[in-house]
C-alpha cells in the first residue's frame, strides 16, 4: 500500500483548518434554494414523457459507443444542434458533453500565439483553465468594468501587434448573479476589431421571453463571434453547445481536444436536450414565474432592509455576503435547520472575506416560501 504524498495531505489539512473542506453530500432535505434547476425541468415529468416519445422513434443504444469522429455521432446529434442553432438564432451549434467541457475545448483551441485576450477577473474556472491550455496572452480586466475594459485594450494595443483580440465575459455571473454592459462591451470590441465571446450558462432558459438568453433580449447575435450556451441549468439536463458560425464549428470538430476525444453524450441525454427546447418553444408559464418569483424575491430584501447585504442581481441568483467561512457554515446550518436549503459559498471559491449564502430561485418556489426564507435570514443577521 502507497503511503499518501505528505504535500497532499498537508493541503488537505489546511482546507479542513480553515473551514474550507469540501465533501459530497446527499441532496439536502427541505425548500430547494440551491439547485441550478431553475425553471423545475429536471424534475419534469413533461419533459420526460417528451424525451420518452422521441426515443420510440430511434434505434436505441444505452451509450453513444464512442467519440462523434468515430463512432458517436448517432442521427439525433444533427436534429439538436439544427434546433438549438434556430432558437438561438446562430448559424451553427456544436454540443459539448457539458459547459466545463465547452469552455475549455474553446478557449484550449480557438485563440492562438500573437493573440490577446482580455477576460472578466470573475469569469468561471472551465473558462480560466482554458486560457491556460493556449499561447496567447491574456489579462484580465476589473469585474463589469467596462471602462477598465477600454484601459487594457488601449493599453495593451497601443504599441503591440496583435493578429486576434477576444474579449471574454459572461451574460450572469455564477456567483454574484449580476450582468456586464454586453452592449457597450460589444461596440468596444467593434473599436479594437476584437472577437467577443459570451458564456451564458446562466441565462439559458432563463432570460429573454422565451429563455434564449441575453444576447437575443439585447438583439447582439450579430456582434458575438461565439456564445456558450450550457444546459445543466434552466433546461434541466445535461450537456452544452457553442454557438457561432459554420466555419467556427468546422474549427472546433478539428481541433478542439475536449470534443474530439471523448466519448459522446448518449442518445437518452440528447433527447432529454430536445425535450427541453421544445418546452422553451411551447410553454412561457416556466420563465414567467420564475421572473415573477425574482420580483418577490428583491421586493422582500427591501421591506426587510436586506439590501446592503445581498449583491445587486436581476437574475435568478441572489448572493448575501456574510464574510468567513465558519460564519457562512454556520448561517447556512441554521437555515436548513428550519427546512431551507441554502448553499454557502466559501473561499476559495469565491474571494476570502466575501463567502455568502447563494439562493437560487426557481419557478417553483412558492412566495410563502421565500418571504419566510427571508425573514429567518433577516433575524439571523440581525442577532
Amino acid at each position: 500500500m502507497y503511503k499518501f504524498p505528505v504535500k497532499l495531505a498537508k493541503r488537505l489539512k489546511s482546507r479542513k483548518e480553515d473551514n474550507s473542506f469540501r465533501e459530497l453530500l446527499a441532496f439536502p432535505a427541505g425548500v430547494d434554494f440551491f439547485s441550478n434547476d431553475y425553471l423545475g425541468l429536471a424534475r419534469s415529468t413533461e419533459v420526460q414523457a417528451v424525451a420518452d416519445d422521441i426515443l420510440k422513434d430511434y434505434s436505441v443504444v444505452n451509450g453513444s459507443t464512442g467519440s462523434r469522429l468515430l463512432s458517436g455521432n448517432h442521427e439525433l446529434f444533427q436534429q439538436a444542434e439544427d434546433i438549438i442553432a434556430r432558437f438561438h438564432n446562430a448559424e451553427s451549434a456544436l454540443i459539448f458533453n457539458s459547459g466545463y467541457d465547452a469552455n475549455l475545448g474553446f478557449f484550449s483551441s480557438v485563440p492562438q500565439k500573437n493573440d490577446l485576450i482580455i477576460y472578466d477577473e470573475l469569469s468561471h474556472a472551465s473558462i480560466r483553465d482554458g486560457l491556460k491550455m493556449n499561447l496567447a496572452k491574456s489579462f484580465k480586466f476589473r469585474h463589469n468594468d467596462i471602462k477598465d475594459l477600454e484601459r487594457l485594450l488601449s493599453k495593451h494595443t497601443e504599441n503591440a501587434i496583435y493578429e486576434n483580440i477576444y474579449v471574454v465575459t459572461e451574460s450572469v455571473f455564477s456567483m454574484d448573479g449580476d450582468s456586464p454592459d454586453l452592449t457597450e462591451m460589444a461596440n468596444i470590441c467593434l473599436k479594437f476589431s476584437g472577437y467577443l465571446v459570451v458564456d451564458e450558462a446562466h441565462a439559458t432558459g432563463v432570460i429573454g421571453a422565451r429563455g434564449q438568453g441575453l444576447i437575443q433580449e439585447l438583439e447582439l447575435e450579430e456582434k458575438v463571434f461565439a456564445r456558450i450556451q450550457t444546459f445543466g441549468k434552466g433546461l434541466g439536463c445535461h450537456g452544452a453547445a457553442i454557438l457561432g458560425n459554420d466555419q467556427l464549428k468546422d474549427y472546433l470538430v478539428n481541433f478542439s481536444r475536449s470534443f474530439i476525444y471523448t466519448t459522446a453524450l448518449s442518445p437518452h441525454s440528447v433527447v432529454t436536450i430536445l425535450a427541453a427546447y421544445r418546452q422553451l418553444e411551447g410553454n412561457k408559464t416556466n420563465i414567467e414565474q420564475l421572473a415573477e418569483n425574482i420580483k418577490i424575491f428583491k421586493d422582500t430584501i427591501r421591506e426587510l432592509g436586506l439590501e446592503s447585504s445581498f449583491i445587486p442581481s436581476n437574475s435568478a441568483i441572489q448572493s448575501c455576503v456574510v464574510g468567513g467561512n465558519l460564519r457562512t457554515r454556520e448561517l447556512g446550518g441554521m437555515l436548513q435547520e428550519n427546512g431551507y436549503a441554502v448553499k454557502p459559498i466559501l473561499s476559495p471559491t469565491v474571494e476570502k472575506g466575501k463567502e455568502r449564502l447563494r439562493f437560487c430561485l426557481h419557478s417553483y418556489n412558492s412566495s410563502k416560501e421565500i418571504k419566510e426564507v427571508l425573514k429567518l435570514l433577516a433575524n439571523f443577521v440581525k442577532n
